[in-house]
């Protein structure tokens, strides 16, 4: 490799998405196509922490010409943070200026972001950094109601598997309780409840209180099941958005699921190793077990299955015009001097443009700032009529109390007070 040419580093942090390929696709044309040369950087920041640079390799056109409709990455991608340690910070600084690269493309979520920033700080202008905000989750602070890349792609998976598990909880009478991938914000649970039409959907902007516990959660759901009776079924669905068991107390998680709870290298729960779907079915079942009554309910954690899905084109589109975008700032001139050491490009209303990198933190925490759903805005406020739930007017009808006091071997009275906090 010729140290002597301008070079353009890319590399992949945090859990894939669809659109991975195709934003790696577009920045290797477009910086080719202006002379630099691009070297891949498998694994994220993980092999440059610990000193090895020999993992890196050249990309030309031909080797991702094609690649922009295929799921996962070919650079594969890593949640290791090198902030944890300011010699690790320094020493992934070295490897980077090491392998003759001046800018660096970043493609991922908060967290990338963040390590994005540090790394081209640290660099003290040696490295100039564009992030590609990429998370099936949603919950980047974008401009408006600009979606992350991968999003789509993953409602879309998300939204036909639901319908699937829709059909057979009608075909076999019973009920599911879905979980869905989004730790911070309800997103995707929403947009996939949504769309599938599911019977009720929760995320955790419902509760504005710092702490939840799993009653609430499971009275949700049973008052839901108790009014799709009186209504005439006994099947139903269930979605869940992960981001409601952040709020669960760890201790209480680790009660009732006996695993060990542990955490990554950004200090964030491993949801993905505790069975929360099957916890929250468990307990509605022991409910209705508590009142003489076995109810056949499924569990099914729905995350994973989205994250490699080939992209639709909605994500192939806006990728490509992220990476060529992302080219194109690491080669311009500042237009704020906060951009000096990089950003994070991003769409809006069809036009390319860039944030610095400290408008996306919260001044208190220092944190990635969370885009999380406006429970109050009319998005939001359509999808809960459209659910089928316990809300107050319910309480208040006396004939649906008694209706639902029928259905579920209570008094009226026990009616009201089993529902009165979820309404």
């Amino acid at each position: 490799m010729n140290k002597g040419n301008r070079r353009i580093g890319i590399l992949v942090g945090g859990g894939p998405a669809p659109g991975i390929n195709s934003a790696i696709s577009a920045c290797v044309i477009e910086a080719v196509n202006n002379g630099l040369e691009v070297i891949g950087i498998p694994d994220g920041f993980s092999q440059l922490m610990i000193g090895r640079t020999d993992m890196a390799r050249l990309l030309t056109i031909s080797d991702v010409s094609r690649i922009h409709f295929e799921g996962g990455s070919i650079l594969r991608t890593s949640r290791a943070n090198p902030t944890t340690d300011p010699r690790i910070l320094q020493k992934t600084v070295d490897m980077v200026q090491a392998l003759g690269i001046t800018h660096l493309v970043t493609i991922g979520g908060e967290d990338t972001a963040k390590s994005a920033s540090e790394v081209a700080k640290s660099s003290k202008g040696g490295i100039r950094v564009a992030h590609i905000p990429k998370t099936i989750d949603n919950d980047l602070p974008l401009p408006g109601t600009t979606p992350t890349f991968g999003y789509e792609t993953a409602r879309h998976v998300g939204t036909e598997l639901v319908l699937n598990l829709m059909e057979d909880s009608r075909t076999t009478n019973r009920w599911y309780v879905v979980l869905v991938m989004g730790r911070m914000a309800g997103h995707l649970a929403l947009g996939i409840g949504k769309a599938a039409g599911a019977t009720l959907t929760i995320i955790p902007e419902e509760f504005p209180q710092e702490r939840i516990s799993l009653s609430d959660v499971v009275s949700i759901i049973q008052g839901a099941m108790l009014k799709r009776r009186v209504l005439g079924r006994d099947d139903g669905v269930a979605v869940c958005a992960e981001g409601v068991a952040e709020k669960l107390d760890p201790e209480e998680l680790a009660n009732l699921s006996g695993v060990d709870i542990t955490r990554d290298a950004h200090g964030h729960i491993r949801l993905g190793e505790i069975p929360i779907a099957a916890i929250i079915r468990r307990e509605v079942q022991k409910r209705f077990a508590d009142r003489n009554e076995e109810i056949g309910m499924v569990d099914v954690t729905v995350g994973y299955e989205l994250r490699c899905a080939p992209p639709i084109p909605f994500d192939i589109d806006y990728t490509r015009t992220l990476g060529y975008g992302a080219v194109q700032f690491l080669l311009s001139e500042p237009t704020d001097e906060r951009l000096i050491n990089g950003g994070l490009v991003y769409m809006e209303g069809g036009d390319l443009s860039a944030m610095p990198f400290e408008d996306m933190r919260d001044p208190e925490t220092g944190r990635t700032r969370i885009r999380v759903v406006d429970i109050e805005s009319q998005y939001y406020g359509v999808a809960r009529k459209y659910m089928i739930r316990l809300e107050k007017h319910d309480l208040a009808d006396e004939s649906m109390v008694n209706k639902l006091a029928q259905a579920s071997n209570m008094t009226a009275d026990e009616v009201r007070r089993e529902f009165a906090s979820i309404t």
